[in-house]
């Protein structure tokens, strides 16, 4: 699982679309998008990535709608309920790019478990740009949570993006369930994932069982861990959300994280929460929504309470 410099989405192409997604009559940088899109993009290595947008509310001119990215978790895709649920819970406050990262759903190649899945989204950020977007947020989940961490690090805002309409910078960052460290095997669940990803019958059970197709290779080198990318985000707003209850990770990993950032994190400790998307509820989503558009630049919103 070989790192590599994340870059420009070199290409994208239409995929064909569901019934219920209509094509864009207008896009780029000065045109404002009116329905639905569906796209493969392909990213800086050549991996082809299934995407699909969803317009905002907020306003008709694309330059002034904040967009939020949703990177899922390990064994999700762009069509599973729960990634639909969150999306539909950030449309009240943004337009929304879902995409499946690699060796998922439609996507090409394999699941690097949190390596190349940088480049992914990458990919998914610079299409919301060239959309005409101008403010970005991502949110990511587990798996998608330390992405979206090693993400903002790698990318950071250059003086030559200071318009914001290109580039794969964030301008606001929420990780939710995500790991501190990697490695991690204090769990159960932990212990399972691990035996999937490393073992040839684990990998055979994540394509066969849960659509997930996972690379045999070894991390070489290691990544960067989330921890280590934290202190590397400031001053992009960034939001640690985390349950009480999460079964996979528990909560000495959030405060790690916060810890890292040395006052500049935001973290919420959810109670009687779970793990990532699926333990959600609406209510917490709905206020993640509108951290991440009022963070990300959308004026006119108010403050909302944090976590417990």
């Amino acid at each position: 699982m070989n790192r590599g410099p994340a870059g420009r989405v070199t290409r994208s192409f239409t995929r064909p679309e569901p019934e219920t997604a209509k094509r864009c009559t207008s896009g780029g940088p000065e045109g404002a998008p009116r329905g639905a899109l569906r796209r493969f993009l392909r990213t800086a290595d050549g991996v082809t990535i299934d995407a699909a947008y969803r317009p905002g509310t907020y306003t008709s001119d694309t330059s002034a709608t904040p967009v939020v990215v949703v990177a899922h978790g390990f064994t999700g895709d762009l069509e599973r309920p729960h990634v639909r649920r969150a999306a539909t819970a950030f449309a009240q406050y943004a337009a929304v790019v879902t995409f499946s990262f690699r060796g998922h759903g439609a996507s090409g190649g394999r699941s690097t478990v949190g390596d190349r899945e940088v480049l992914d989204l990458a990919a998914a950020v610079e299409w919301a740009r060239e959309l005409g977007h101008t403010r970005v947020a991502t949110v990511g989940f587990s798996m998608g949570g330390s992405v979206v961490l090693r993400h903002a690090a790698l990318h950071p805002r250059s003086d030559q993006e200071h318009e914001g309409r290109t580039g794969a910078h964030s301008d606001a960052v929420v990780s939710v369930s995500a790991p501190a460290r990697w490695y991690y095997r204090g769990t159960a669940p932990m212990r399972r994932l691990h035996w999937m990803v490393t073992r040839p019958v684990g990998r055979a059970v994540g394509r066969y069982g849960l659509r997930t197709r996972i690379h045999h290779l070894d991390w070489d080198p290691v990544p960067s861990s989330p921890v280590e990318s934290v202190p590397l985000i400031a001053p992009t707003p960034l939001l640690v959300v985390h349950g009480d209850r999460d079964g996979y990770f528990p909560v000495d990993h959030p405060r790690m994280l916060a810890a890292a950032s040395d006052g500049h994190a935001e973290l919420w400790l959810e109670r009687g929460m779970g793990h990532a998307e699926n333990a959600a509820d609406d209510a917490l989503l709905s206020r993640i929504g509108e951290w991440a558009a009022r963070h990300a630049g959308m004026p006119g919103t108010q403050e909302v309470d944090g976590g417990a």
